[in-house]
């Protein structure tokens, strides 16, 4: 059975930090690019960040480009947001999905980060 579980978020103050993990059960996990997601209230889902199966290929939104930074451990299945210099229009519902160009897993509950002073 397929798992992915966010955790990391919180509540933290314009400029302050954040590491997300997401943890992945029930799938061969070095053979997929991983991704992280966000949404916030009324808007879409949105593609924040991207990883290849061997962590040598990476994109990010333009949104978050020299703030985020996205990692990856095959040993323990996990794949990690570094967010730095946070705004609140980073306030999201972070999520985590297996895939390069669409999310191919069921999605996780999800991770809450509300950046606000």
């Amino acid at each position: 059975q397929v798992q992915l579980v966010e955790s990391g978020g919180g509540l933290v103050q314009p400029g302050g930090s954040l590491r997300l993990s997401c943890a992945a059960s029930g799938f061969i996990f070095s053979n997929y690019a991983m991704s992280w997601y966000r949404q916030a209230p009324g808007k879409e889902r949105e593609l924040v960040a991207r990883i290849s199966s061997g962590g040598i290929n990476i994109n990010y939104a333009d949104s978050v480009m020299g703030r985020f930074i996205i990692s990856r451990n095959n040993v323990q299945n996990t794949v990690h947001l570094q967010m730095n210099s946070l705004k609140p229009e980073d306030t999201a519902v972070y999520l985590c999905n297996a895939g390069w160009t669409r999310a191919s897993m069921p999605w996780g509950q999800g991770t809450q980060v509300t950046v606000s002073s």
